[in-house]
């Protein structure tokens, strides 16, 4: 697949790298700055364009004419859509996804209906960051939460730890404890280390386990792995930037909600956007200002200040000072490597929120969710099964007859409104929605492949 990405930012290089790393995949990134680009090129096998991404020249150059996707990824909304419009009518790219950050663009549909701007997907890192740090605030103890199957199904990261009732215990006993539940342990890191689990695999204080079941099922699953938390009440927010305005917002109507905003115009401005919540103008930085504001009864604190020194400094200060969770938006990938193992609890990484989203409009085969798990490192896709025997890999095939590549497993099967945990003997039927999960995603290609129909099958 040929693939033109337009902007060489932090979301832009992730993108790259995640997928260069696929051999089907032949990718051009398109950039002003030739010093990033050259950093690229020796890192990455990939191609390289110095120009304005929305340029004709620039596109041709790069093979719009040739692409298959363009994905563009500038820090301007204005040049991504530009150039979608360019390479869709100069040099018809079938299918084309923009990052459009300003809220003023996004709701407005009818800028994106056929006849208008032609974009295919638009991406919002901004809301995608704002939802995924709702699920965890909504599941505390979660390190990460995931939805399929339009939300009828959740992919849940959480620590075990001690109070949990299947800590030190087999999985097997999982259904004793739960019984009439569809929940399965998809996968255990332990000492960094993935393991794929069975029913006598014994879960140990600090593994970090990944579970599917049904939304209705998540807390009790949780309260399996570790002791119950209390549900959040008080949470504080450090940046008053888009993120943090949209998760004010969100919360405000559910929660005691303060937000903590250094600059004057931009604190005023939020508190005519928000009904419920206190806005303070201040550095959340400022050991007495947190003092005062009574830091240490936040249940959570997060900090999604544009600055990631910013956001590690004031979470590992409201942590020290009794927050009880702490979380920060960390964009270099090496700061969010070091931190979470230590003071801070999560380091949200926008890229690789975006990456998720992304990558479902880039797989094959027909690939509806991708989740990117352990900073890339995994992947939990979910794809809708087509077919029949005659031209299909995994339709009318028990999950033991599938030929899954090494690392993946089979978790669930959602078939119509019906949640099933994934068993060796469960049969897969056309049009049900399978959840995988992928604890090596360089066996992608693999996974894809299983989901294409062919004209024949033998």
């Amino acid at each position: 697949m040929k693939i033109l990405i337009l902007g060489a930012g932090q979301v832009g290089s992730t993108a790259a790298h995640s997928l260069s790393r696929e051999e089907a995949n032949e990718v051009t990134i398109v950039d002003r700055d030739a010093r990033v680009l050259r950093e690229l090129q020796d890192r990455l096998d990939v191609r390289t364009v110095v120009g304005f991404a929305s340029h004709p020249a620039v596109l041709e150059r790069a093979g719009a004419a040739d692409a298959d996707i363009l994905i563009a990824l500038t820090d301007s909304d204005e040049v991504n859509m530009v150039a979608c419009q360019v390479a869709y009518t100069l040099f018809h790219t079938p299918t084309k996804i923009a990052r459009i950050r300003a809220a003023e663009y996004m709701g407005h549909d009818q800028l994106f209906a056929s006849d208008a701007v032609a974009l295919d997907v638009r991406l919002s890192p901004e809301q995608l960051v704002t939802e995924y740090i709702e699920q965890l605030i909504h599941y505390p103890g979660a390190l990460q939460v995931l939805d399929f199957a339009e939300g009828r199904v959740r992919m849940v990261g959480a620590r075990a730890q001690l109070g949990g009732r299947l800590v030190d215990r087999p999985l097997k006993e999982l259904s004793e404890h739960v019984p009439n539940t569809e929940a399965r342990v998809v996968a255990i890191y332990r000492g960094g280390e993935s393991m794929i689990p069975d029913g006598d695999t014994v879960i140990f204080e600090g593994d970090e386990v990944f579970f599917i079941a049904g939304r209705k099922h998540i807390r009790a699953i949780m309260r399996e792995i570790r002791k119950a938390d209390e549900p959040v009440k008080r949470v504080v927010i450090a940046g008053g930037g888009n993120i943090g305005l949209r998760l004010a917002r969100a919360l405000e109507h559910t929660n005691q909600v303060k937000i903590i905003e250094r600059d004057t115009e931009r604190a005023r401005h939020i508190s005519e956007q928000l009904n419920r919540a206190i806005v303070l103008n201040g550095d959340a930085a400022d050991e007495d200002l947190l003092l005062e504001e009574n830091v240490d009864s936040a249940d959570v604190f997060c900090a999604v200040t544009n600055a990631d020194e910013a956001n590690i400094l004031s979470a590992m200060l409201a942590k020290r000072l009794g927050a009880h969770r702490v979380l920060a938006l960390v964009n270099r990938p090496s700061y969010a490597e070091l931190i979470q193992a230590g003071t801070i609890d999560i380091a949200i990484s926008p890229q690789q929120v975006t990456l998720g989203s992304l990558l479902a409009h880039v797989r094959r085969g027909d690939v509806v969710k991708v989740h990117s798990l352990r900073r890339g490192a995994a992947e939990a896709i979910e794809a809708i099964a087509h077919g029949d025997p005659e031209n299909s890999k995994v339709v009318g095939r028990p999950i033991e007859e599938i030929p899954l590549p090494p690392g993946a497993t089979i978790s669930a099967i959602v078939r119509g409104e019906k949640v099933m945990a994934a068993h060796h003997d469960s049969v897969i039927e056309a049009e049900d929605h399978v959840i995988l999960f992928l604890s090596d995603r360089r066996h992608i290609d693999a996974v894809e492949r299983l989901f294409q129909v062919g004209v024949t099958f033998v």
